[in-house]
């Protein structure tokens, strides 16, 4: 009887028979039902299974995973759940309960929308699954949640984020407390009168940055006190933004910002998150907005276990973006030539060049004919200043303490040439943003980065890694037996182990575009 009435309803979506039109068909759906020989999958006894109401409260509650409830008609399937059904309705609703769990396993899995579509190389590999054997199994679990757990990506931060979400979802749930008057003067520092300290406390107190052990009678009196400052320097932090604990204009409009903005950037970054199938070896990831590398074990890795450092990545300006993209890292440069851009050697060198050719021995840059490194070199005059103009010619800064690169580069063969390098300019890395670079990504300590990325190839240890980057004979290149993958990642919002939230000012306007597309 199921079978027929399974037949019956599949006939009656193309009439418009049906009280709802279901959603788009999935792959496996209709293969589950053959495997179940006809056999309903979230019914028994003529009734919703324990399973099947587990999966109408996950499809409601889809925000929870970063998701919307109306992307799986959920409140629609919810409201026909609880309506009488005879057998052709019953199957009705059985096969659009199957239809909504596969797309929630291909949510899960890889995202609502595809990285190519907000301009991402993050292609996303062929699905290993087999959808029909992944509904039958969701169908048959006994549990539900656990079993979706499964599908989304295993890294133990973005577990992290879905509790940040869930917590800041409460929060712009609450009435409204984030509210700040215009500042009436440039800053706020500790010891100024500021009326509405107590408002401020209140507001750091529930965003889990006040300590409720500091003592602070004078918040309550309109003073902007100590107190107050080590809280507003917490948020700071965790907002990207320098914590030096003055109230600026920067951070009030952080501390005023919507919450729901904040949900919003949470769940964006969920999305990007089902981009990155986990890799099963090492790999490094950088996150743009953040301006830090973490280098990574495993997926599981706790922030004790894994490498973080500060980077720099390239400016805001469009050709100078840092791409979002992935691919493995095959080969360490050490004591490198850097290759100007030409874009850079038009812009920026060439002037200065027919300004003075003595530039050129100041920086130590050398004019080469040919691409490979044993190009020979060609004399500094004005001719071959103008074939560098033409292009017949470049320019290379040779190793040594004035190279832009510093002392390594870490190559991951890619079709932007971007990589990661060392940089003589440390002192940019003390600063709360680092988007000053032409795209690659300037690292802090190549020193740890070296050792992690050799960690596991024959013959070298922290030692060996110091005296190559020490070394003063020239470049040498070391492939890698074991390739690392590199992920070049955006995320606006990050979960610590701490249970803090961390937000990131989008600086690439990366946001926007994937909020559209996901109609958050």
């Amino acid at each position: 009887m199921f079978r027929s009435a399974f037949a019956l309803v599949c006939c009656s979506w193309f009439v418009g028979l049906t009280a709802a039109a279901p959603l788009i068909q999935q792959p496996g759906v209709e293969a589950a039902y053959q495997q179940a020989a006809g056999e309903l999958l979230w019914h028994r006894d003529a009734a919703l299974s324990a399973t099947g109401r587990a999966l109408l409260t996950e499809l409601v509650n889809a925000e929870q995973r970063g998701l919307r409830p109306a992307d799986y008609d959920a409140t629609a399937l919810a409201q026909r759940a609880l309506a009488p059904h005879d057998a052709v309705s019953r199957a009705a609703l059985d096969h659009e309960l199957s239809n909504a769990a596969a797309l929630l396993i291909t949510h899960l899995q890889r995202g609502r929308v595809r990285p190519e579509q907000v301009g991402y190389t993050l292609a996303l590999p062929p699905s290993s699954s087999d959808p029909a054997a992944a509904l039958s199994a969701l169908a048959r679990s006994t549990d539900l949640s656990a079993a979706l757990d499964n599908y989304e990506p295993q890294y133990n931060h973005y577990q992290l984020l879905k509790q940040g979400l869930a917590r800041y979802r409460r929060l712009a749930n609450e009435p409204v407390f984030n509210v700040l008057p215009e500042l009436t003067q440039r800053s706020i520092k500790p010891g100024d009168t500021y009326a509405p300290a107590a408002a401020l406390r209140h507001m750091l107190r529930k965003l889990g940055d006040w300590d409720d052990s500091a003592v602070s009678t004078e918040a309550a009196e309109g003073v902007y006190d100590a107190a107050l400052a080590v809280a507003v320097a917490r948020f700071q932090a965790r907002h990207g933004l320098a914590a030096d604990g003055v109230l600026g204009a920067s951070t009030r409009a952080a501390l005023v910002l919507p919450l729901t903005d904040r949900v919003r950037q949470i769940q964006l970054s969920m999305e990007r998150a089902r981009w990155l199938p986990a890799p099963e070896g090492p790999f490094i990831l950088v996150n743009i907005p953040q301006f830090r590398l973490f280098a990574f074990r495993g997926p599981r890795d706790s922030e004790g276990a894994m490498q973080a450092m500060n980077v720099i990545v390239g400016r805001s300006f469009p050709r100078y973006k840092t791409p979002v993209f992935r691919a493995d890292m095959r080969y360490v440069v050490f004591q490198p030539y850097w290759d100007v851009p030409p874009s850079i050697v038009r812009t920026e060198l060439l002037p200065k060049l027919r300004n003075s050719l003595a530039y050129a021995d100041t920086q130590g840059y050398e004019l080469v004919r040919g691409q490979s490194d044993e190009s020979p070199v060609q004399p500094w005059n004005e001719a071959n200043l103008e074939a560098l103009a033409r292009g017949e010619l470049r320019v290379r800064q040779r190793p040594g303490p004035l190279n832009a690169l510093g002392r390594v580069k870490f190559m991951f063969p890619n079709q932007f040439n971007v990589y990661l390098h060392s940089t003589p300019a440390q002192a940019l890395f003390g600063r709360a943003e680092r988007a000053f670079s032409h795209g690659c990504v300037r690292v802090e300590n190549p020193q740890a980065l070296g050792e992690f990325v050799f960690a596991n190839e024959p013959g070298w240890d922290g030692t060996r890694v110091a005296q190559m980057l020490a070394a003063q004979e020239g470049m040498k290149r070391v492939n890698l037996k074991q390739p690392i993958r590199v992920m070049i990642f955006y995320a606006t919002a990050l979960a610590a182990e701490d249970g803090r939230m961390l937000f990131f000012q989008d600086i690439y306007g990366h946001d926007a575009p994937l909020r559209r597309l996901l109609q958050l």
